[in-house]
């Protein structure tokens, strides 16, 4: 039986090996299986720009979860109850939108660990994530295999990406080009070399 909580596109970022995705902006289980089945080392399930509920996101992950491909959910902003019922559903992987400071990101952090460690409620024996309690060890092994992505897309967030950088916890930085150019002045442009620096 795969080990439910086991990360593989975690280790693999810890290995610095390159991973290839796809961005699903669907909320069809039915293509996320397609996707799934084509190779591909994750998936991204976009909570965010995608018109998906919970229950879609939900719905993604059980399609995706017999094959190879390791899903990524971007709930559509962090809220700490919003965050805890996509780990509860499942996801091992967040990417969160719209971070742009270190303070941010730490609480990010908390709301991703269960105690002492964070904040994140504890509910695993009525949760996906934790086959409804009959995960051993569930709690302390999900703060370890949780792998979080954050998103800097503000010239906010290019100011602070040192911090940013820095913040236990983190395990990577997706530069959000689109909301970046914006932010910087150059909307529709995130070609513009001020944007590409």
């Amino acid at each position: 039986m795969q080990d439910p909580l086991h990360n593989p596109f975690k280790a693999g970022l810890a290995r610095g090996e390159t991973q290839l995705g796809l961005w699903l902006s669907s909320t069809s289980s039915y293509l996320a299986e397609i996707a799934a089945t084509s190779g591909y080392d994750w998936l991204l399930i976009d909570g965010e720009h995608a018109p998906n509920t919970l229950q879609d996101l939900y719905h993604q992950l059980q399609a995706i979860a017999p094959y190879r491909s390791q899903p990524v959910i971007r709930p559509v902003e962090f809220q700490q109850a919003l965050i805890k019922q996509v780990l509860d559903i499942g996801a091992r992987t967040l990417l969160v939108p719209m971070i742009d400071t270190a303070e941010q990101a730490r609480a990010l952090v908390a709301a991703t660990r269960y105690p002492p460690a964070g904040t994140r409620g504890v509910g695993a024996g009525v949760a996906r994530a934790a086959r409804w309690g009959r995960v051993e060890n569930y709690m302390a092994r999900a703060n370890e295999e949780l792998c979080l992505l954050i998103q800097a897309e503000s010239k906010t967030a290019i100011d602070n990406l040192d911090a940013l950088l820095e913040v236990e916890g983190v395990d990577g930085i997706f530069i959000g080009p689109a909301d970046l150019s914006a932010s910087l002045g150059y909307p529709d442009n995130a070609s513009h070399p001020e944007v590409q620096q």
